[in-house]
């Protein structure tokens, strides 16, 4: 007999060799018609997989996103097959579940595959997920597998990288895949699918490897979800940063600026300053000091801090001058510049923690098919903070900087998010710097700052930075997707590398523990999430223009400008239009831009000293005084801009 643990604590008891789905039957049999996917002791199995020893088991239905990812591997392997069956001589190399579905890579060979051929394939797939096919993993000898894939290179390079004892192989049908495992039970499930895009890819992400075509697809249990699915990429569409931001005159690109550079236009750029002296100020009030550092510093610098090992063959390459073996980088980080900063002076322990905050840009050099608008770019600017406290201050200091996020979070919209502790996988010691005790105090650290706070947090093993474990925030935007947004660190190991120094009260000298934090990250990805969560429409604290004034007529200018001024001494920006165009025309053009108040001004309104008001949407607020307005738009600030 075994003995199994649920998630809830329950144990059960079982005959050796039960599976996953008699474990499912013997809670209920509604229950285990829901269940796709399993876990095991920590490993993924298969509903079918026989259970031999003691251990914890979880089982997923289609809404917990292990299930999805079961599902969407699952569905992949069907991709994998349609694709074998309607393209002669393709190479398959891999296809696995991503966040919203899975794709698969593939050598096409003589077939170039467009939108035009997505219902065939789609079809293809429903046809083979309707012969409700069990996934039926099985083991395989080096020798077997090189045998299967000898007209496949990509797959005999996989297998080559493979050990005796540990290939597995997935049939389905008349298909089979090299694959470690995660099935739904059978193909049968898959009751929805949608082709939504093929792009280039290179072999293993290596742009000196061939170029293969990567197919993107979704599916789903039932047709509905489908069909709400594709309308919410409609409307994300409408919301695309890119979009919005052409639309809004914010922010565009140059060929001759270079790829991943963007050119922040007037608009955007007072947007930027907005989000920056919002933060200034609460950091301020937060005890921090603002400092400038150069965007490039001597190589040996990003040596010390191990940044040249992490991004130095993969970034821009070394400056040279013209003094033989004097190298310069543009700054991957700003961490290493303000540990030179602390490094300035001598400091007591009574004068910690010392905050240094800097909106500071970074270059790193991502590769030109993984640039994308705002989200990935090759110069982005940091609101970077790196905090150098004592070891009784770190509780207190890394609380007051999840303040800091809330804050940031609360005044732009972001009420939906959770946090994730990330720490090192102990299986790979090589990606990391720095002392494993240290790094176990610095992670129970986060954990016990984020269980203080009641924070609603996950931990991830392997997501931590290569020198240090962090608290990252995960937001859902408006149309649910997930966005890392706001990240805290604790860092033992560059204080260490800098050799970084306090003296304590016994008059002997200490390492500084180090806090880096980010609340925005980087601001052009803030700025495109921000755009894409709002559509556009921010609020009204940080929008470019929160009223324009619309005149009827020529003759009203008078009065318009009149109306400006005193809005204008009430602190809020406005505009006037007085292009002789029809009022119709003026208020289409001031939705699209978005402006949030349209104050119309004729005849009535200049008789009686009052304006009309027009919401952006079409609410109509009627005639009403200059200072009753004032009082509205200082009212909606207050409700989403508290003081810090």
């Amino acid at each position: 007999m075994i003995h199994i643990t649920l998630p809830d604590g329950t144990i059960k008891t079982f005959e050796k060799n039960v599976t996953p789905m008699d474990v499912a039957k013997s809670i209920s049999e509604g229950f285990a018609r829901n269940v796709i996917s399993a876990n095991f002791n920590g490993t993924t199995v298969e509903t079918v997989t026989p259970l031999t020893t003691d251990g914890s088991l979880v089982l997923y239905t289609w809404r917990d996103e292990a299930g999805k990812t079961a599902f969407w591997h699952s569905s992949a392997h069907v991709l994998a097959q349609a694709i074998e069956e309607l393209y002669a001589g393709a190479k398959l190399t891999i296809g696995p579940a991503i966040e919203n579905g899975f794709y698969y890579d593939v050598d096409f060979g003589e077939h170039v595959v467009s939108e035009k051929d997505f219902k065939a394939i789609e079809t293809k797939m429903l046809e083979i997920a309707r012969g409700k096919h069990d996934f039926k993993m099985r083991s395989a000898t080096k020798a077997e597998a090189l045998s299967l894939y000898s007209d496949n290179d990509f797959k005999t390079e996989l297998v080559e990288n493979l050990e005796d004892g540990t290939i597995t192989f997935c049939d389905h049908s008349t298909f089979t895949d090299l694959c470690r495992g995660g099935h739904i039970p059978n193909t049968g499930i898959i009751k929805a699918v949608k082709i939504l895009s093929v792009a280039g890819a290179y072999w293993r992400g290596d742009e000196n490897k061939p170029q293969l075509t990567r197919v993107y697809g979704i599916s789903f249990p039932k047709q509905k979800e489908l069909t709400e699915y594709l309308a919410l990429l409609e409307e994300a569409k409408k919301r695309d940063h890119r979009k919005l931001g052409k639309e809004l005159e914010l922010f565009t690109f140059s060929r001759k600026v270079g790829q991943g550079l963007p050119l922040w236009l007037p608009k955007g750029a007072a947007l930027r300053e907005r989000l920056e002296n919002f933060l200034k100020v609460a950091q301020k009030k937060a005890g921090y000091e603002m400092v400038i550092s150069p965007h490039i510093g001597q190589k040996e610098l990003y040596v010390t801090s191990g940044h040249y090992a992490k991004y130095g063959e993969d970034s821009f390459q070394p400056i040279r001058t013209p003094k033989e073996d004097e190298e310069f980088l543009l700054k991957p980080m700003n961490c290493p510049h303000h540990c030179e900063i602390y490094n300035s002076a001598q400091w007591s322990y009574k004068d910690l923690p010392k905050r240094y905050a800097e909106f500071g840009t970074v270059y790193r050099y991502e590769q030109s098919g993984e640039l994308h608008g705002l989200t990935r770019v090759r110069g982005f600017t940091q609101d970077d903070a790196h905090l150098f406290c004592t070891p009784d201050q770190l509780d207190k200091e890394f609380k007051d900087v999840i303040d800091l996020v809330l804050y940031v979070f609360g005044s732009l919209g972001f009420e939906n998010f959770t946090a994730q502790v990330s720490v090192r996988d102990p299986e790979n010691p090589d990606k990391y710097i720095g002392d494993v005790a240290n790094w176990e105090k610095a992670e129970q650290a986060i954990i016990n700052a984020a269980t203080d706070k009641g924070l609603d947090f996950v931990i991830e093993t392997g997501e931590a930075a290569f020198y240090g474990p962090k608290l990252d925030f995960m937001v859902k935007d408006a149309l649910g997707r997930r966005w890392q947004l706001g990240t805290i660190q604790v860092d033992y190991n560059l204080p260490e590398r800098f050799e970084l120094t306090y003296k304590g009260s016994d008059n002997e000298l200490h390492r500084p523990i180090m806090i880096h934090r980010a609340p925005f990250g980087s601001m052009e990805r803030f700025i495109a999430i921000l755009l894409e969560h709002t559509a556009g429409n921010f609020p009204l604290w940080l929008m470019p223009t929160q009223a324009i004034i619309l005149s009827i007529s020529e003759k009203y200018e008078k009065y318009s400008e009149k109306v400006l001024n005193l809005l204008e001494n009430d602190e809020i920006r406005a505009l006037a239009d007085h292009r002789n165009e029809t009022i119709g025309k003026k208020i289409r053009e001031s939705e699209m831009q978005k402006h949030p108040y349209m104050i119309i001004i004729g005849e009535q309104e200049e008789k009686e000293n009052k304006i009309t008001v027009r919401k952006h949407g079409g609410e109509d607020l009627g005639m009403i005084s200059i200072e009753n307005f004032s009082e509205i738009i200082k009212e909606e600030i207050s409700k989403t801009l508290k003081s810090f």
